[in-house]
């Protein structure tokens, strides 16, 4: 038996384990993760900095460098978000909704753990105790295999999560990691339909569609980032104020999902506010890439060509588009956006909700920068995830996003006749 295999095998026959496990003691082991972590710092930054070392020697970009780091306050962030899960109410056994039949029976339906969830993913190691910490919490045993830019970092991450589950007397093997980096490993975690209950990808579009498109599991798909923002020409906020918008959703962390990465501006709009706007850009290192008609306003831009509009950039590069109109913009980010995150910058209530209504994506703001679109932010705690599916969840994917659903029907000696 291949190792992926007895792995997810110990994985199915553990996760009933936690079937009738209270949210106290998932709770204990939560907390002596965020302790853990903290008190193994010094071991974690060790593994992360051999990592990040041969991550540099293979050229990858600041940007992705920036994903694998580990530092101390990293580490502290991660014990904090840990914090936030606790704190939330236990989704298992909540009761969706629920009546009394005609016939007598009391029909509830209410929250149950899928069972086995594994994660694909790529980089950023603070996915590994995000993923495991959540899925615990929601009643599931977890298998992981993330980047092997990280192989270290998420090793040493596993198994001080093991310890905390030995600690408490839970099996160390609802937490588990596939301990290599091959493709083959991969192919084959895809084909443990019968251990393994639904598939989570994290990372760049090549992995995601891989996943997608050769999983024999279920997969929830947890899209790449290519996220707009639109300036309508109705709009009553100050030019500072819009800048910024701009810049928070571009540079603040320029490295995520939610970053913004195409900038679409209303043809009346442009004129008068692309100049400042492109200028504060630069002014941040921000690579300019556009149409032909932002080119004649601005000259200094590079022209983009038609893969520009596609691409999630994940790093201080952006695109800009000229548009005739609000019905222009919608379908530009129908056709080349990835379902992610959208915003209008407008003063008209009315075209705002016409781009609400328009926008297929996940998360839709107005006035507001994209950056937003996390769990943590929208008060859910941690997440595995920003969904851009329609099943079984849009959005950031949270605790109660990791359960499934179970009819439990109370009767008193009814047969169907």
């Amino acid at each position: 038996m291949s190792i992926v295999s007895e792995i997810a095998k110990k994985s199915r026959e553990v996760s009933y384990f936690l079937a009738n496990i209270n949210s106290d003691a998932k709770n204990k082991v939560l907390k002596d993760i965020a302790c853990m972590l903290i008190d193994n710092a010094d071991e974690i930054i060790k593994a992360n900095t051999i990592d990040c070392k041969e991550a540099q020697t293979n050229g990858i970009s600041e940007s992705f460098l920036d994903r694998l780091k580990l530092d101390k306050k990293r580490i502290n962030d991660i014990s904090e978000s840990i914090q936030d899960v606790i704190s939330l109410n236990d989704p298992v056994g909540e009761v969706i909704f629920g009546h009394k039949l005609a016939n007598g029976l009391v029909l509830n339906n209410i929250r149950a753990p899928f069972g086995v969830i594994g994660i694909i993913y790529e980089a950023r190691p603070n996915v590994t105790v995000d993923c495991a910490v959540l899925c615990l919490k929601a009643g599931n045993a977890v298998i992981l295999r993330g980047s092997s830019h990280a192989m270290r970092t998420n090793m040493e991450l596993v198994e001080i999560m093991k310890k905390a589950l030995a600690y408490n007397n839970f099996p160390q093997e609802l937490i588990q990691i596939i301990p290599s980096s091959s493709r083959e490993d991969i192919e084959e975690m895809m084909k443990m339909r019968k251990y393994i209950d639904v598939l989570i990808p994290r990372g760049g579009k090549k992995l995601i569609e891989n996943v997608v498109n050769n999983s024999r599991i279920p997969v929830i798909e947890t899209g790449i980032g290519n996220c707009h923002i639109y300036i309508d020409d109705k709009y009553d906020l100050e030019m500072e104020k819009i800048i910024d918008i701009v810049i928070n959703a571009k540079t603040q962390r320029p490295s995520v999902c939610n970053a913004a990465e195409k900038l679409l501006i209303h043809v009346k709009s442009a004129e008068r506010l692309l100049p400042a706007i492109l200028k504060a850009l630069e002014s941040k290192n921000v690579k300019l890439k556009g149409c032909k008609r932002t080119k004649e306003i601005y000259s200094a831009i590079e022209i983009a060509d038609e893969s520009d509009w596609y691409e999630e950039y994940l790093d201080l590069t952006m695109a800009v588009k000229v548009v005739d109109n609000l019905r222009d913009a919608i379908n530009h980010i129908n056709k080349y956006g990835s379902h992610h995150s959208e915003t209008i910058i407008t003063s008209s209530y009315e075209n705002s909700r016409y781009f609400t209504s328009g926008v297929d994506s996940s998360t839709v703001y107005v006035n507001a920068s994209t950056r937003f679109t996390d769990g943590g932010q929208f008060e859910m705690g941690a997440e595995i995830g920003i969904s851009t599916q329609k099943l079984h969840w849009r959005g950031p994917m949270g605790l109660k996003q990791l359960t499934t659903n179970k009819f439990v029907v109370y009767g008193d000696g009814q047969t169907r006749q």
